[in-house]
């Protein structure tokens, strides 16, 4: 913020240990005196009072806190709302990895822990309402804003969003962001983004719905690009029609920061309920436009009554009182590593070269300028700021017994390759950093990346690494996908370390030592080249967003990426992780069904559980081809019909066409 049903492809597994049922109460209990109190206001409040609740006081944050009015007279509170998708924007607070690590443990009852912490440490703040979570699909992994997301399938993020928000929404309101289809950073304030209807309800929605339908979400941010042609602010479609007609959302919808908001009538009309931060188009002008005639009374009580109801539902007049001891505390930190750790992907593992022996790996050389960085990713609106960050450098020098010796790079010296030759094992740490990727924001942070590769001198540090170690681990810090090819060649391992958090260097020497194994899968293709990837135009004024992309469109194109998504974990030599499926196919009436079984040994060993499959019908060659997928539940029966379309009791098949066909078999198979 700030200046800031089916898919096709490859049948596709879902970690879901952490895929229970959702729904139940919103966190702060409805009290049947709610309405009639919400009532009574608005019979009592001036237009001037209501208009006041529609909009922020201030282009300036107080103690990082974006406030909206007070209503004394009436006793009405006011919205203070942070930043935070990693974590609290307002002084020191746990920082978390990024919204993709999260995402790569496949994990929502994990991300519902890390929603309770940043809700309760937002309420120690005195916030009441979390700017999170970013549920925005990522179409193109070169999106500057990629890391506050949570990977490219619709399912996945919703999923994970209703964790984040029933978690947070325990302690203060939550706010899914950014409705809807904003995937490009660099013209984020202009683009108009042309999508046919399905590809909208199907690809770019569906996990919006899931958090109003599912997780009650308490309020929702309009984005700043266009959709078909109107700014998202002033989208009647959106935000009338679908938001609060078709979902039934009870919620408030407020602006983006300053750029969100483009019009008073239009925007009011459309279901715009607070512009943020401040009045620019609400307020005096807004009055002046219901006293003309050009915006009904009942379009404003309509806004009012969604601001006061959640105020009242999440007791906003009367707070918890919360120890400011939370922020940062032992619980929270041992989480961020906790969440680091299952993050990890580990890409290759070539000869059982990981994990590290701590009884034979005495001394490792640690390569890289990030390696002695505290790379915690974006530095504009997602930014958070922890009291105290571990680097991989840390991590590693605090275990004992073991000598570290760190060569920054990015060229070597005689003494540097000597140190790596006479070394156990190289440790190359490399990757991007916000001066890469991030949030559009002039000297603050980079916007959209410029390719998906790494820098020309990490690639050549890497190569010049392997030369003189037989033991080359190559670690990767970043935000999305990165291209591996060709120097992936003649590594030992590799691993997706992410944007760790705080806690994240911790995280990476418990991973490479076999303290924690690196349970977590791809969020997201990694693409042999960019080739594969439909294309990222982030400089024109108008984009068409088709319905493939990611995995979707590599199945599609009949392509093989470096990595797929759902990546299963290598795991280590100390544990022998199984995971089998028995395929039932039944080839007369072409429907599939499948039994999973998980074994495990050990604490470290690979999170399996139940798992979700997307199964593969016919090729398709377009939207309208016969025989589209569904995502099921394992052991579920595909190709129930409900109403006409393929129904999964559990709510979780989505898609028009049929649930048949034969599960595709493959070298990404389980």
């Amino acid at each position: 913020m700030r200046f800031g049903r089916c898919l096709l492809g490859p049948w596709l597994l879902l970690n879901l240990a952490c895929i229970p049922a959702c729904g139940g109460d919103p966190p702060a209990a409805k009290h049947a005196s709610v309405g009639e109190r919400v009532e009574t206001l608005l019979e009592a409040m001036s237009l001037e009072d209501k208009v006041a609740q529609m909009h922020g006081q201030s282009i300036v944050a107080m103690g990082g806190l974006w406030h909206t009015q007070e209503n004394e007279t009436h006793k009405i509170p006011g919205f203070k709302m942070v930043d935070g998708p990693r974590g609290v924007r307002a002084g020191k607070a746990t920082t978390f990895p990024v919204g993709i690590a999260r995402g790569a443990t496949w994990d929502p009852a994990l991300e519902k822990r890390v929603g309770q912490a940043i809700g309760l440490e937002t309420a120690a703040k005195g916030g009441n309402v979390i700017l999170a979570p970013t549920i925005n699909v990522l179409r193109h992994p070169r999106w500057g804003r990629a890391q506050e997301t949570y990977g490219e399938d619709s399912f996945h993020i919703g999923e994970m969003g209703v964790g984040f928000i029933e978690g947070a929404q325990e302690h203060v309101i939550a706010s899914a962001k950014h409705f809807a289809a904003n995937s490009i950073e660099n013209t984020r304030f202009t683009v108009d983004v042309q999508l046919d209807e399905r590809t909208l309800r199907e690809v770019y929605l569906p996990h919006f719905e899931k958090a109003v339908k599912v997780a009650r979400v308490g309020s929702v941010m309009s984005a700043y690009n266009r959709v078909n042609g109107h700014y998202c602010a002033e989208n009647e479609h959106l935000l009338r029609d679908i938001l609060k007609g078709d979902w039934g959302f009870d919620g408030f919808v407020e602006s983006d920061w300053i750029f969100g908001t483009r019009s008073t009538v239009p925007s009011a009309l459309a279901g715009l309920d607070v512009e943020m931060p401040l009045a620019a188009y609400y307020g005096p002008p807004l009055v002046a436009a219901v006293e003309n005639g050009e915006v009904p009374m009942d379009v404003i009580d309509d806004a009012v009554r969604r601001i006061l109801r959640k105020k009242f539902e999440f007791k906003l007049d009367d707070p918890a009182i919360v120890d400011p001891a939370v922020v940062e505390s032992a619980e929270h930190t041992a989480l961020a590593r906790e969440v680091a750790g299952k993050a990890i992907v580990l890409l290759r593992n070539e000869m059982g070269a990981l994990p590290l022996d701590p009884a034979t790996t005495k001394k490792l050389v640690v390569i890289g300028a990030l390696a002695n960085t505290a790379n915690l990713g974006d530095t504009g609106s997602s930014n958070v700021v922890p009291s105290y960050a571990v680097t991989p450098l840390d991590g590693l020098m605090a275990r004992a017994g073991l000598t570290v010796v760190h060569v920054p790079g990015p060229t070597l010296s005689a003494a540097d390759e000597a140190a790596i030759a006479d070394a156990d094992a190289a440790i190359v740490v490399v990757g991007l950093t916000s001066a890469d990727e991030g949030e559009d924001i002039e000297g603050v942070s980079a916007g959209d990346r410029k390719s998906l590769g790494l820098h020309e001198e990490d690639v050549a540090l890497i190569e010049s690494v392997k030369a003189n170690s037989p033991r080359t681990i190559v670690i990767l810090e970043g935000g999305a996908s990165i291209l591996v090819e060709p120097w992936i060649q003649g590594t030992e391992g590799v691993m997706m370390a992410w944007y760790p958090g705080q806690e994240g260097g911790n995280a990476i020497a418990d991973v490479l030592f076999g303290d924690v194994n690196p349970s977590g899968k791809l969020p997201m293709t990694f693409p042999i080249a960019e080739t594969q990837l439909p294309p990222f135009v982030n400089d024109a004024d108008v984009v068409t967003y088709g319905y493939f992309h990611g995995y979707r469109h590599i199945d599609h194109e009949n392509l093989t990426p470096s990595f797929p998504i759902w990546l299963r974990p290598l795991v280590h030599d100390v544990c022998v992780f199984r995971f089998s499926a028995r395929r039932d196919l039944d080839r007369a009436s072409r429907r599939a069904r499948c039994a999973c079984r998980r074994d495990e040994c050990g604490a470290a060993c690979g999170r399996g559980g139940r798992a979700v499959i997307h199964q593969r019908a016919a090729k398709r060659g377009d939207a309208g081809a016969e025989g589209a997928a569904c995502i099921c539940a394992c052991g579920a029966r595909c190709g129930a019909e409900e109403n006409g379309r393929p129904h999964d009791p559990r709510g979780r098949a989505c898609v028009l066409g049929r649930c048949e066909g034969s599960v595709r078999r493959g070298a990404d198979d389980v």
